[in-house]
């Protein structure tokens, strides 16, 4: 589905190499703080330029594509949702840049009603929890109707509880849409509950992907450094 060719990226003195392909429905990537995962995803999303290499979505050549123009929906860490916004105007920019017709505005209920916030179309982030607003940012995701969703940690700040109910909700709105998904994670649980594929992403490289128990049950030296005994 996805593949990075040949891919470099160089910033200042930080500089990561990836050469795979994802073809699994849910692919985690595991590795370190600052060891690059969240700058491949912004590779992905076309937010940073390799200095070489080329990205093909079932392959085309979506190297030099406008972020808008590529098959990607994207939940942030922090889930980018305007705070002067409702909920309804917030997810309207998925669909359009005016005001939300009587369609758009069903399309925007059912959404929300998918991911459990039904009835919260008039409210405004600040009065939603952390989990409300990552379930908004998901409702977001499903309106853009894009094939590959890209998952920056945005459940790294809820309770084990909630992020766990969490995950779930995405694999079942990958399983329902056909979506697939690349999740960002530092910990290897999240990666066993819902992934198909794991890839690690330390030392300046990207692993190729492999099934998340056997990467678990005999991981490369950098994540055995990383995880520790």
């Amino acid at each position: 589905m996805l593949r990075l060719d040949q891919i470099k990226v160089v910033q200042g003195d930080f500089e990561i190499r990836a050469n795979l392909a994802f073809g699994a429905q849910i692919t985690a990537l595991l590795g370190p703080s600052g060891a690059g995962k969240s700058t491949i995803l912004n590779v992905i999303a076309g937010f940073s330029d390799p200095v070489s290499g080329a990205i093909f979505w079932q392959d085309r050549d979506i190297s030099h594509a406008r972020p808008a123009a590529r098959p990607v929906g994207i939940v942030f860490q922090d889930n980018n949702l305007f705070p002067h916004l409702s909920i309804q105007e917030n997810l309207a920019l998925a669909l359009t840049r005016g005001r939300p017709d009587a369609a758009q505005r069903k399309q925007i209920s059912g959404a929300l009603e998918r991911v459990g916030l039904s009835g919260f179309e008039r409210r405004k982030p600040a009065e939603m929890s952390g989990g409300q607003q990552s379930r908004a940012a998901l409702a977001r995701v499903l309106l853009q109707a894009r094939p590959l969703m890209l998952l920056d940690e945005p459940f790294a700040a809820l309770g084990p509880a909630l992020k766990k109910r969490m995950l779930d909700l995405v694999a079942e709105l990958c399983r329902e849409t056909g979506m697939h998904a690349i999740m960002v994670s530092h910990d290897p649980a999240d990666a066993l509950r819902i992934a198909d594929e794991a890839v690690v992403v330390a030392e300046g490289t990207v692993t190729m992907p492999v099934a998340v128990a056997r990467l678990m049950d005999n991981p490369p030296a950098a994540l055995q450094r990383y995880l520790g005994d």
